[in-house]
């Protein structure tokens, strides 16, 4: 808890000190809230800052370390935040009100869907681990409190026929420290959602005396579905080239990726935004390799919040809003 408010003390301090830095230059300041050092919203997010810095005038953006999807969120309804990363199924409960944001339906939009994550269940090659099932009694890391990741655990776990509070020995690390304790045999498994490569499961896997193992979850997808919809979880599969290793591709659950905002951002802001997103998504690839699966086809697809009007104002001159 206590890394928690420091963290969420060291955003507050970075949106004060862009407010007062938009007074004095008379640009635009944009925060953009990410995630952990260690996956991909970071890295993701800060190639983000740098094309809207660099392409649409008078506008400046910086990527935030956050705990991820459901403080990044929380960020944009305090309006602490202008653009936040964020997972499908986090969005969804954002705009319904629903589990952590029971108090209100958030009036947020989507910008893009821009990627997958994949349900990373990591341990050690030389565990008894090798189902889901084998992680009960176990002491096991959901990923960071105000995540997506451990919205997504929490649910897969359920499916599962585990329960989270009871039947193992929980830890909230992020995905870094998580890695981490791993390494040093605190923990047995961790879960993690987020996009591949993440470094610091490669980072893990390239450790001198340690090989990992991921388990299979995509058969606790079928419940998913039937609980939370059709459209929040994909099958998805972690090829075994992705980390050293493994012994085989790994099929997983997989949940959107979703760049929203408030839905107060200006039109013509959020236009710029998007469209900065798809003419310089070469340098976006150069800064982290997901980049390359946005697409004008697959960006309007999979949000369970609307779309902001600037947004479809893109897409329909690029001939790809749905008719």
């Amino acid at each position: 808890m206590r890394g928690r408010i420091r963290l969420s003390v060291i955003f507050l301090l970075a949106m004060l000190v862009a407010s007062c830095s938009s007074e004095d230059t008379g640009k635009t300041r944009l925060s953009i809230a990410t995630g952990g050092t260690g996956g991909v919203y970071y890295p993701y997010g800060g190639g983000i800052a740098k094309v809207i810095t660099a392409y649409i005038p008078n506008v400046e953006a910086t990527a935030e370390v956050t705990a991820a999807s459901v403080d990044n969120l929380k960020f944009l309804r305090d309006r602490q935040a202008d653009l936040a990363f964020t997972t499908a199924d986090t969005l969804a409960d954002a705009v319904n009100g629903a589990d952590a944001f029971q108090d209100a339906k958030l009036p947020l939009r989507a910008l893009a869907v821009l990627y997958v994550n994949y349900t990373h269940v990591v341990t050690l090659a030389s565990s008894p681990i090798r189902t889901l099932a084998d992680l009960k009694g176990k002491v096991v890391s959901t990923g960071s409190p105000g995540s997506g990741g451990e919205v997504t655990a929490f649910r897969v776990l359920r499916a599962a026929g585990i329960d989270p509070a009871t039947d193992i020995q929980m830890q909230s690390l992020g995905v870094a420290q998580a890695a981490d304790a791993l390494k040093d045999r605190k923990i047995d498994a961790f879960f993690w959602s987020g996009g591949v490569p993440t470094a610091a499961v490669v980072e893990l896997a390239h450790t001198p005396g340690i090989t990992i193992r991921m388990l299979s979850n995509n058969d606790v997808l079928s419940a998913l579905r039937q609980t939370y919809g059709p459209s929040l979880y994909l099958l998805g599969n972690v090829p075994k080239a992705t980390y050293a290793g493994l012994e085989a591709d790994v099929p997983v659950v997989s949940v959107p990726n979703i760049l929203a905002v408030h839905e107060s951002m200006p039109e013509q802001l959020a236009y710029d935004i998007t469209r900065t997103l798809f003419e310089h998504q070469a340098e976006l690839v150069a800064i982290h390799p997901e980049a390359k699966n946005l697409s004008l086809a697959s960006a309007v697809e999979g949000s369970p919040a609307p779309f902001h009007s600037g947004a479809i104002r893109y897409y329909t001159e690029r001939n790809a809003w749905p008719k």
